[in-house]
């Protein structure tokens, strides 16, 4: 099964300026939520400056890893690496 079968992404910026525009400690979150128990497996507080490639990159994930893969690869990432 695709990982968009299995996680569902929920991000919130938290401001409402655009991210180039936005200050240098604006954080916004990224979840991913299992859909079958509705219980979030992954949670990042990323810059917000980052936070519109890193989404494009996991919904890409989504739509073409399996639920597995794709959670073998995002439970290691470290938001440390995108700043």
């Amino acid at each position: 099964m695709l990982a968009r079968g299995a996680y569902r992404l929920i991000v919130a910026r938290s401001g409402r300026a655009p991210a180039l525009l936005a200050a240098h400690d604006r954080v916004d979150t990224l979840e991913i939520v299992s859909i079958d128990d509705l219980e979030v497996v992954l949670f990042w507080d990323v810059p917000a400056r980052a936070t519109s490639k890193l989404e494009a990159t996991i919904r890409a994930d989504l739509d073409t890893l399996d639920a597995e893969e794709f959670y073998g690869r995002w439970a290691a990432f470290d938001v440390r690496d995108v700043e």
